[in-house]
């Protein structure tokens, strides 16, 4: 709704924004938004993403938890653009929920060297984003005994992804950092991740 002119009614995609204003394109009209950082939690398939996320959940009050599935689970998911146009309702529901004066922070496993891409990303302060990793034991103890996962093309996949977060530090050209979680509960990773907003909230940086 923030981006719907509230002069002509234009609801188009395509406005400009400068700061924390937005301009119609329309009619020449100019508003105001909330602009607040976006944050993604994000890791291979079993390492504790959604796990963690939830246990944030259940403490932190300053901040909207989510979790990108949704998308995956109603939307089509079989091409770039598809993915693309995830990424951009994803933006389009942050920037919404924001304008109640707190960030939003995702659950999101890939596609995220498109965090920066598209008409989504001029909404925000900022795109922070934190892979969750462990060893490969760990990883492959959470994804047998944890989740009773059986399927070794699965598992091998997720231990290939999780190498490749430990190995890199960009998805494209967005960075990420990483927290290892592999002797952390869910109760001590959540808090991990929270001060680890908080901190990204005061500096605004992205390293």
């Amino acid at each position: 709704m923030i981006d719907v002119c509230p002069k002509c009614g234009n609801a188009a995609w395509g406005k400009k924004v400068a700061g924390n204003v937005i301009f119609c394109p329309e009619c020449g009209a100019q508003w105001e938004f909330l602009k607040l950082p976006l944050f993604v939690v994000t890791g291979a398939s079993g390492v504790g993403k959604t796990t963690t996320v939830q246990a944030l959940q259940r403490t932190a009050r300053d901040f909207v938890c989510m979790d990108a599935d949704f998308f995956y689970n109603i939307m089509p998911h079989e091409t770039e653009d598809d993915y693309m146009a995830q990424n951009e309702q994803m933006a389009l529901f942050s920037r919404n929920i924001m304008q109640c004066g707190k960030p939003v922070v995702w659950a999101r496993a890939g596609n995220l060297g498109m965090l920066d891409q598209g008409y989504g990303p001029r909404f925000f302060s900022g795109i922070f984003v934190l892979a969750l990793t462990c060893s490969e034991e760990e990883l492959r103890r959470r994804m047998t005994q944890g989740r009773g996962i059986t399927d070794e093309g699965w598992i091998q996949s997720s231990v290939d992804y999780n190498r490749w977060f430990q190995e890199h530090e960009y998805a494209r050209g967005v960075r990420f950092q990483r927290l290892d979680i592999g002797g952390l509960s869910p109760e001590e990773a959540a808090r991990a991740v929270e001060q680890w907003m908080r901190e990204k909230q005061k500096t605004g940086e992205k390293a």
